[in-house]
């Protein structure tokens, strides 16, 4: 401790050096955590997919190609399908082109909630068989409009109605919420029968259906036998569970791990040569202060051992705050995207590269300080 002074006079030697050092480690670490904790939410959003719940789509496309409802009984035959619901899918706005909504329509008929990761109060999903314009909303969705169970909403859907119009008229009956964190923030369910019925085209079809197996080790055994049962037919499909098709999703964008240790790799290597530079640089335009200070009776180790302290203690300070800043910023980005945390053993991980960065940074100049000739360096200062 008694040489903490020494260190800090040595650091505030030339502050905007100190300060723009401070800033590029805060800025690198800032990164690393947010990526990390990007990482983390990547991680909790696969987890979080249920195996037991399965999509059945198009095998030609899970969006633009629809299935007839008339698949609907012989997938329910598949033994270990506890659960199948036709699920048609449409987009719609509320009273300003940005305020998009997502319907999903659903075919209320028996125990139809095990086919979804919705949670809905028994009080609403009563009102909601009840009525063919009943709408239940996701939490999300009715804090953002501000809808309320009783109020009449109407919504432009890109799906016409019979007499041309795309204006159309549904009654909030109850609010809901969604544990999937990959699931739509801003949607709605309607009754799949009344708007079946009320639109102009691609009646008696849907976008897929929803399965809830009666055992989550047979969910690979059930979806093989769903597709088999349809191949080579003129209507072949696609079975997934939501883990499978969360997967699918992270794999579409590559290898997401490798992604982030590139970009993490590459930051910090850029970090190692800047700071490494101004190292050198500092111990350059110090060299008398240094070779004073080893004629004082500092040896070759402790000369070395006072700038490595000196880069350390700015390093683990930038590092720290880095980590604090991300740590701040993940709860509000959560926000859009579920799941985004940081882990402790992040944080940790985080002053160890900054005290790793900070020792390959510091050890070249420190041992330029460390093997100074005294006699050379204040012969130079006095010719100086």
């Amino acid at each position: 401790m008694k040489y903490l002074p020494l260190v800090w006079s040595g650091l505030w030697r030339k502050p905007g050096r100190t300060i723009l050092i401070f800033l590029q480690v805060s800025v690198a670490f800032a990164l690393f955590g947010v990526l990390q904790g990007l990482k983390t939410g990547v991680a909790h959003a696969v987890a979080a997919a249920r195996a037991d719940l399965l999509i059945v789509h198009s095998r030609l496309s899970s969006i633009a190609q629809p299935l007839p409802y008339g698949l609907l009984e012989q997938i329910r035959s598949v033994p270990g399908v506890q659960v199948a619901i036709p699920v048609e899918l449409a987009g719609g706005t509320w009273q300003k082109p940005d305020q998009g909504i997502g319907i999903v329509a659903v075919s209320p008929e028996g125990d139809w909630t095990r086919a979804f990761t919705y949670t809905i109060p028994p009080e609403y999903l009563a009102a909601f068989g009840k009525s063919r314009t009943a709408m239940l909303v996701r939490d999300l969705a009715a804090q953002k409009y501000g809808w309320k169970v009783g109020d009449h909403i109407p919504l432009n859907l890109a799906v016409a109605q019979q007499n041309g119009s795309n204006d159309w008229a549904f009654d909030v009956v109850g609010i809901f919420t969604d544990s999937d964190v990959g699931g739509g923030r801003y949607i709605v369910l309607v009754s799949y029968p009344y708007f079946d019925e009320a639109r102009a085209l691609k009646k008696g079809t849907v976008n897929h259906f929803n399965i809830a197996v009666s055992d989550p080790k047979l969910g690979n055994q059930v979806a093989d036998a769903i597709d088999a049962r349809f191949a080579n037919s003129s209507h072949e499909t696609k079975t997934e569970s939501l883990r499978e098709m969360a997967q699918a999703s992270m794999q579409a964008i590559g290898d997401f791990d490798f992604l982030i240790r590139a970009v993490v790799g590459a930051v910090l290597v850029a970090l190692l040569f800047a700071t490494t530079t101004m190292m050198v640089q500092s111990v350059h335009e110090r060299t008398p202060e240094l070779a004073v200070v080893k004629t004082l009776g500092f040896t070759d180790r402790a000369v070395f051992l006072l700038i490595l302290a000196e880069a350390m203690l700015l390093f683990v300070a930038g590092a720290a705050c880095g980590l604090a800043l991300a740590t701040l910023v993940l709860p509000f980005a959560a926000r859009f995207v579920l799941g985004l945390s940081m882990p402790g053993i992040v944080v940790l991980l985080g002053i160890a590269l900054g005290i790793l960065v900070a020792f390959i940074s510091a050890a070249l100049p420190a041992a330029l300080a460390a093997r100074l000739p005294v006699a050379t360096a204040l012969a130079g200062h006095r010719a100086a």
